[in-house]
């Protein structure tokens, strides 16, 4: 089975191609660079080095959020086309789940961080148990001060990823000897899981309906929240 991953969550525009046994092809960028001009070229080129077409692939898998609200949509307008326009089955993957898996088999607990700007982050926690990825907590969109004082009610080592790991480093140094950052090189959002984990949900037989798939936004865009507080004011 190959399985097509696409992640545009974050500033990072990714592409990915996987099946049950490789990581065939991946590529992405980590630049402030428009994502709606970027996905489709990138999935041209990750298919043409990798000498194949749509018509070899079994199933997309797309990052869902928490996110950026344009760089989510962009994702998921670009899933859903394929999927209507090729016939493959499409799965929504969470954001914050493709990124913890970048953390292989850690011995303690995982706590992704993404930028949701407005003072917080996207976040949430897990382990590993049996060599499955476990969540202990929601999805959530909390303030940085705040996460640490969830994570002190856990025992154990920490380790922290994502694209606010540097923005809130000293929140995070709150914990101690208990909180650790990952290489570089497994700190970003990486299609490749994303690609991974919809493999995994394919073979299960599980998918989602292009018509009806939701992005998981925990909070309304600035643009909502602006509008609903003028409609509230007097």
């Amino acid at each position: 089975m190959r399985v097509l991953g696409l992640d545009s969550a974050t500033r990072v525009a990714g592409v990915a191609l996987v099946d049950e046994n490789n990581l065939i092809a991946e590529l992405f960028f980590n630049t402030p660079q428009d994502h709606s001009r970027r996905l489709l070229p990138l999935l041209d080129e990750l298919l043409s080095r990798a000498g194949l077409t749509f018509d070899d692939l079994d199933g997309l898998a797309v990052s869902i959020g928490p996110g950026s609200f344009t760089g989510l949509r962009i994702g998921l307008a670009t899933a859903k086309g394929l999927a209507q326009v090729t016939g493959k089955p499409l799965v929504g993957i969470p954001s914050l789940d493709a990124l913890a898996s970048n953390v292989w088999g850690w011995p303690g607990l995982i706590c992704p961080v993404i930028n949701a700007r407005r003072q917080e982050v996207y976040a949430a926690v897990y382990c590993w148990q049996e060599g499955k990825l476990c969540r202990l907590t929601s999805y959530q969109a909390i303030a940085p001060a705040a996460l640490v004082g969830q994570l002190a009610s856990f025992s154990g080592p920490v380790s922290f990823l994502g694209d606010a790991v540097g923005l809130y480093r000293d929140v995070w140094q709150q914990l101690g000897s208990r909180a650790h950052f990952v290489e570089l090189s497994n700190n970003l959002p990486r299609a490749a899981q994303v690609a991974c984990l919809g493999l995994k949900q394919l073979r299960a037989g599980r998918t989602d309906d292009p018509s009806r798939i939701k992005l998981l936004y925990l909070r309304p865009s600035a643009a909502e929240a602006n509008l609903l507080t003028s409609r509230s004011s007097p």
